[in-house]
């Protein structure tokens, strides 16, 4: 299924959407930082204070760190490596990702890695792959029975489509996923994400988001939904 998947993406891609090579090319330095708003039924009103840092080493390999701090006591932070391939018509990339939670309101540790690979044109970016977790609780004694709770396999998914070109001063973009920046975990149900960004000035951006993805604990149990909206800017060196 998932071999499928990808040959329509790669084959159908460029059939459907026409364009030529964007040339995404090298990116500029970017630190972003938004504040959210978040309201579910586990844990109601909180917050969460969200920082990145894109670092574009050349045309074809680039960086990425996050952290987030939430007001439920949850801490999480990731790095990402990003190979990209320019092509006639849009740009191959592969994505490795690892990423630690601090879950301090439950004393238990969440360390996550990924392997993805993805296609973007000018109004649609694609993005497919694999990642393992594991969790384990900080009280847990070595000398004990006890074992960590480890997953090896996971599929995970994200597409997004944008109103304009994505090197556009402006722009709208609608996201159907099952992972996001901080968080990857065995949703079954998708996350959907509306975004915005407009661009003040050549390196001030104002950025805008509003997301719906499963609540709960790990996801395991959760049949109802959370509510996040995000602000902030993006600046770019």
């Amino acid at each position: 299924m998932i071999k499928r998947i990808f040959l329509l993406v790669f084959a159908l891609g460029p059939l459907l959407l026409m364009a030529a090579n964007p040339g995404f090319g090298t990116r500029k330095y970017e630190v972003t930082g938004m504040v959210e708003y978040n309201y579910n039924k586990t844990s109601r009103h909180q917050a969460n204070f969200d920082i990145q840092a894109l670092m574009p080493i050349n045309q074809h390999f680039e960086m990425e760190a996050k952290v987030q701090l939430s007001t439920a006591n949850v801490y999480t932070g990731a790095l990402q490596f990003r190979p990209k391939f320019e092509l006639p018509a849009g740009e191959l990339f592969l994505e490795s990702n690892l990423m630690y939670r601090a879950i301090v309101r439950n004393q238990v540790a969440d360390i996550t890695a990924a392997v993805g690979v993805g296609y973007r044109m000018d109004y649609v970016s694609v993005t497919i792959g694999s990642f393992s977790r594991v969790i384990d609780d900080w009280n847990r004694s070595w000398f004990s029975n006890e074992t960590y709770i480890v997953e090896p396999f996971n599929f995970f998914y994200r597409v997004e489509a944008f109103c304009r070109p994505q090197d556009n001063n402006w722009n709208l973009s609608f996201m159907i996923s099952n992972i996001d920046d901080y968080q990857m975990e065995r949703m079954w149900q998708p996350a959907f994400s509306i975004g915005a960004w407009y661009d003040v000035t050549d390196h001030w951006r104002v950025c805008l988001a509003a997301q719906c993805k499963p609540s709960g604990m790990f996801h395991l149990n959760a049949t109802f939904y959370s509510a996040y909206l995000r602000a902030g800017f993006n600046y770019r060196f």
